[in-house]
């Protein structure tokens, strides 16, 4: 398999995983600021221009973390990467689309590219403060939501890189974590997989 990525971004999650999984794969780096997502012999492979972008053994190339990482789940089941309970499965799952939507999709978009949303009434520097607030409230509700001390559903799934990743992301930018989500994010710094992935992207 072929995973297309970029140090310190959403794709970490996904890195993350098949890493968790063990599996043997091709890694290339994207260069985001020099703006390679957008060449035509990586819209051949991804039209979308974003990342991560996953090739399977056959071809097909999946091109978003949440179908990614849901593909990686079913396609390994014996990593138990979902939840057998179905409760913990919708959690799993609940969390994955809140972190990778809307904390990434709203928040940390408007932080990093707040180009996106300038116009003529509203200032670059209003757009990454606006950001801010969508993130530090998305935490805020979601510090409710998921366990002290412990991974989203009860044990390790594909819940918990989403969260990992914009939890990073916020250590990164001076987002102070509320106690829930920081405990989370110490203990996943814990995992070996995790430790892996940020010494190979560069992170100590």
């Amino acid at each position: 398999m072929k995973f297309y990525m970029a140090p310190g971004s959403c794709s970490t999650g996904i890195h993350i995983l098949l890493e968790e999984i063990g599996l043997i794969f091709e890694a290339y780096i994207v260069n985001l600021p020099k703006g390679e997502h957008l060449e035509p012999q990586y819209l051949a492979i991804n039209p979308n221009g974003t990342i991560p972008t996953l090739v399977r053994d056959d071809g097909s190339a999946l091109t978003d973390f949440v179908s990614i990482a849901t593909w990686l789940a079913e396609a390994y089941p014996r990593r138990k990467l979902l939840p057998a309970d179905p409760e913990a499965a919708s959690k799993a799952f609940e969390t994955l689309e809140y972190c990778t939507r809307h904390i990434h999709g709203e928040g940390f978009r408007r932080v990093f590219t707040p180009e996106r949303y300038v116009s003529k009434r509203r200032a670059a520097e209003a757009i990454k403060k606006e950001g801010r607030e969508i993130v530090v409230e998305a935490f805020a509700q979601l510090n409710h939501r998921i366990p002290p001390s412990s991974y989203v559903a009860g044990e390790f799934s594909i819940a918990d890189p989403a969260l990992f990743y914009v939890e990073f992301w916020a250590d990164k930018t001076g987002v102070q974590l509320p106690p829930n989500c920081l405990a989370h994010y110490q203990l996943m710094r814990t995992r070996p997989a995790v430790r892996q992935v940020l010494a190979e992207e560069g992170y100590r």
